[in-house]
């Protein structure tokens, strides 16, 4: 399937382009050595991440603070752990994560060649649910800047993926219509099914084990995208 008339494509950034989890893993090592946490990282990771997920998609939701996400996700992994700290300790990395975690920026294998690729053929932009400053800083430390002339954060349009208006401000932001845009992320209710619910058609970039739904446009590299849309 080749998708035409295509002028703008919006990217999701965490887990697509963004290799959230490796430069996640890579941040809390940072934050061990540096405490002197004395638990095996990862072990911390395997119980971490898919509490991330759970308390993300909370977020997403509307069912708990920004405040209580970058709590609670430490206080439930770490207990999880059996390995106990401090309400002050758990707000101390909490806090660091939120500052190194940019600092780390390991990219899906494929994406400045895609984006290279893609640049000089199409406007480029991104709509994400992370927070505004943290998003901003992962996409100018990772040399992304150049590329996208829309970064829409979830905290800018007060609204998260899937909700229908941040994908509505972010075609009125970048001067697109529904008929000559593209979406293309890795989450399938936040990315493609919010995407599909106000007719932009999507490509699913598939990096986990969630079922296929049928009828899917579906790349599971990178380097799958530019046949489907040149």
């Amino acid at each position: 399937m080749k998708f035409n008339n295509i002028e703008h494509i919006f990217f999701d950034l965490d887990h697509t382009l963004w290799d959230f989890d490796l430069n996640s893993k890579l941040t809390y090592q940072q934050i061990f050595e540096e405490h002197h946490v004395d638990l095996d990282l990862e072990k911390f990771i395997r119980i971490y991440e898919p509490l991330n997920l759970q308390f993300w998609r909370m977020f997403r939701e509307n069912k708990i603070t920004k405040e209580d996400l970058r709590f609670q996700r430490l206080k439930t992994a770490f207990d999880a752990c059996d390995y106990p700290l401090s309400d002050e300790q758990i707000h101390l990395f909490a806090d660091l994560y939120i500052k190194y975690l940019p600092n780390h920026n390991h990219l899906f294998d494929g994406c400045i060649e895609l984006l290279d690729a893609l640049y000089e053929k199409y406007q480029l932009h991104l709509i994400t649910n992370g927070f505004n400053g943290v998003q901003q800083n992962k996409v100018k430390n990772s040399g992304l800047s150049k590329y996208f002339k829309v970064v829409l954060t979830g905290e800018t349009a007060g609204v998260k993926k899937p909700a229908p208006q941040i994908f509505h401000k972010a075609l009125e932001m970048a001067g697109a219509k529904i008929e000559n845009s593209i979406m293309i992320g890795d989450s399938f209710e936040a990315d493609i099914k919010g995407a599909q619910n106000i007719g932009l058609p999507t490509i699913w970039f598939h990096v986990t084990n969630e079922e296929i739904k049928e009828g899917e446009v579906v790349v599971h590299h990178l380097k799958d995208i530019y046949p489907l849309l040149s």
